[in-house]
């Protein structure tokens, strides 16, 4: 079954705060400040805002109608390519209208929060990559491509120049996943909890 890239609704927050816990799960930690309220607070301003996208992909249910397209069928669910500019500003405006099935059914398998974050006198518009992660099952399977895909979109949509993260130095797995995807550079960034 393949996954759908599309921004996250208000009301899907406590849906999205329990997969946090792909990101926590070693090589990462859980942040001493964690707070699933604030957590769901943050994601509902992120997903109203201009500046700010929630993505998530999702593997549909298919329709149980067998005279819809896909209907009936576990495993060929139809899904656009997920990186086309169209498809993007299609899934980030409006509901796709042709969906055979029930979007509350689906099953959410990765998310990815994006934020244009900064206008640097260098640069330009940055848009930065706070959270990316993929169901521990899901992995390897273009789920997150797709998602860093629609993300890069997004920011370039909204005229942004670059598109960052940071990574903890352990977490090697989203480093070469980093590098395949085509990372132009890497920098060290240095933190200090407030």
């Amino acid at each position: 079954m393949q996954a759908t890239i599309r921004a996250a609704r208000e009301g899907e927050e406590e849906r999205l705060v329990a997969l946090y816990e792909w990101l926590f799960a070693p090589p990462g930690a859980r942040p001493a400040a964690w707070d699933e309220r604030r957590a769901a607070v943050a994601l509902r301003e992120a997903i109203r805002s201009h500046d700010a996208v929630v993505l998530v992909a999702e593997e549909a249910v298919p329709s149980a109608d067998p005279a819809a397209p896909g209907g009936g069928a576990e495993e060929a669910v139809p899904s656009a390519d997920p990186s086309a500019p169209g498809r993007i500003r299609a899934e980030l405006g409006s509901p796709v209208a042709d969906a055979p099935w029930e979007e509350a059914d689906g099953t959410l398998v990765g998310f990815c929060t994006a934020y244009q974050d900064l206008h640097s006198v260098r640069y330009g518009y940055r848009a930065w990559v706070e959270d990316l992660a993929v169901a521990p099952d899901r992995r390897s399977r273009g789920i997150g491509k797709a998602l860093l895909d629609a993300a890069r979109a997004w920011a370039r949509e909204r005229g942004a120049t670059h598109l960052e993260l940071d990574s903890a130095e352990a977490r090697a797995d989203a480093h070469r996943f980093y590098e395949r995807e085509g990372a132009q550079y890497r920098s060290v960034a240095f933190g200090w909890e407030l």
